[in-house]
């Protein structure tokens, strides 16, 4: 019994969003779609309808706001066609011609009755199974007192869902701060805005603010409008996503490393590598990654800081070869442009790089253009909790990068993030006799019994070396070490001191 009362659900055309509503809109309902001009509510409409004609399910777009010109021409900016959808256009009807004397629409000239009727007799010529009326802004105008227009909305709500159609309302909110006697008769209510940015794209937000009969996800979701319409990215929720994994550890390429971390990098685990510019964090997670690689294990890197084709020559210079592994596709590079690409998005396109191309060593290079494309530190952190969250319970080898600011002495960072690390590796810049030499140390694992050394670490032809530990010395995570001993110290290889230091 309970199964039949289940409302059937409508595909909005638009898979993120229909993720958010739990499958769909209830279909029969009426729905407002409200934003400012500009945030994409046409578009979404047209994604719903054209949905619908996918299905052989009639569409009809009543307009009064737009010309049909108009719409044809925002259809052909994304490449679509009108197969299935008819369009009406009233504005025609209600003699808004230029030539007109009229300046202000009353109901005395122009009567709300006689709209709703020619709407009312549309549809039931056409019998469409969704329907888009653009915009309610003009429909209040003519309206001229809120009894009426509320009166004409549970009108048209009456007669739609006696004949189970879908219907949107669409809103530009350009006469109103905010219905929300509109909201009290809707079965639900979608709301779009846009944020300007100082620099860089704006961030487009989607908020379902109700939903009769159904459960959907909350809060506010990244979207892009772009050309083929709109990508709804459903704010990630770590505590949906949970799957079993072996926690063996995998080698990080280099012995020393390994014992330096307890064992190795562990699965389910993410892994904060910290360090001033230039100290080798790149590099390090590069060689780990292909330790991992070399045991078929599938992997993302995310770059937001250089170019892939950068990454590729430097990693071969250092006897690291990464074009194997991505003719195979076990590998994908991902180069970020923080400025272009919204939180919501980044974390989607790492969710799809766990789900469709299986990784499980995923690299983040670094969170420092990460930080930026963020609104601020108290939603950054939430961010990378969630985002975090959610590859450790998947499983996957996480090797997050930070750099600090400073070379020696003080160094600071962006944002601290030592709390939602499981393992946090820093690296150090320290003097020995007229030379500029690299530590490494483990400051933190919640996994496995880690060594609390400080090691001598070096980039060459060999790729990552690791060292003795460095007893003999104090003072080198202050960047102001003294020397009490005969440590022996690593090698430069010949390229390298040629060159002095190491890329």
């Amino acid at each position: 019994m309970f199964s039949r009362d289940l409302p059937q659900r409508t595909s909005t055309g638009i898979t993120g969003l229909d993720a958010i509503l739990g499958g769909g809109l209830s279909s029969g309902g009426i729905y407002l779609v409200e934003g400012s001009p500009g945030t994409g509510k046409t578009t979404l409409a047209m994604q719903f309808l054209r949905a619908g004609a996918a299905r052989n399910e009639a569409g009809l777009y009543i307009t009064l706001s737009e010309t049909a010109s108009e719409l044809r021409t925002v259809v052909a900016s994304h490449g679509w066609t009108l197969d299935g959808i008819e369009l009406y256009e009233l504005i025609g009807e209600l003699r808004l011609a230029p030539d007109e004397k009229q300046s202000v629409l009353l109901p005395s000239e122009i009567e709300l009755g006689e709209t709703i009727k020619r709407v009312v007799e549309i549809v039931e010529t056409l019998n469409p199974a969704r329907v888009v009326f653009d915009s309610l802004s003009e429909m209040r105008l003519l309206a001229d007192e809120p009894l009426r227009y509320r009166r004409q909305i549970l009108a048209l709500k009456h007669f739609f869902s006696q004949r189970r159609c879908t219907v949107l309302l669409l809103d530009d909110k350009t006469s109103h701060d905010g219905d929300a006697q509109l909201h009290s008769i809707a079965h639900g209510v979608i709301s779009l805005s846009q944020n300007e940015q100082e620099f860089g794209i704006e961030r487009r937000r989607l908020r379902v603010v109700k939903m009769r009969g159904i459960s959907y996800q909350g809060g506010s979701h990244d979207f892009r409008l772009t050309t083929g319409g709109l990508h709804v990215y459903p704010r990630l929720v770590a505590a949906d996503h949970h799957r079993n994994f072996d926690a063996a550890p995998h080698g990080t390429g280099s012995a020393q490393l390994d014992t330096l971390l307890g064992g190795g990098l562990f699965p389910g685990t993410n892994t904060l590598v910290t360090g001033p510019s230039g100290i080798g964090k790149t590099t390090t997670a590069v060689s780990c990654m292909l330790a991992a690689l070399a045991d078929g294990v599938p992997a993302s890197y995310f770059l937001f800081d250089e170019g892939v084709a950068t990454l590729i020559e430097r990693s071969r210079q250092l006897g690291m070869d990464l074009h194997p592994h991505l003719e195979s596709g076990l590998l994908e590079l991902v180069q970020i442009d923080p400025a272009e690409m919204s939180p919501g998005e980044f974390a989607a396109r790492t969710v799809s790089a766990v789900q469709q191309h299986k990784s499980r060593f995923v690299v983040i290079d670094s969170l420092n253009a990460y930080i930026q494309a963020m609104p601020g530190q108290a939603f950054l952190l939430l961010h990378v909790h969630e985002l975090l969250t959610y590859l450790n319970q998947q499983g996957v080898v996480t090797l997050v990068l930070l750099g600090q600011h400073g070379l020696v002495g003080e160094i600071r960072t962006d944002v601290d993030l030592s709390y939602l690390s499981d393992v946090i590796v820093t690296f150090r810049f320290f003097e020995v006799a007229g030379q500029v030499r690299s530590a490494v140390s483990c400051v933190k694992s919640r996994v496995a019994p880690h060594e609390r050394t400080i090691r001598e670490f070096q980039l060459g032809a060999q790729g990552v070396r690791v060292g003795e530990t460095l007893e003999d010395f104090e003072g080198i995570l202050a960047g102001l070490p003294s020397y009490r001993g005969d440590t022996p110290m690593l090698k430069r290889p010949l390229a390298e001191a040629a060159s002095q230091g190491a890329p």
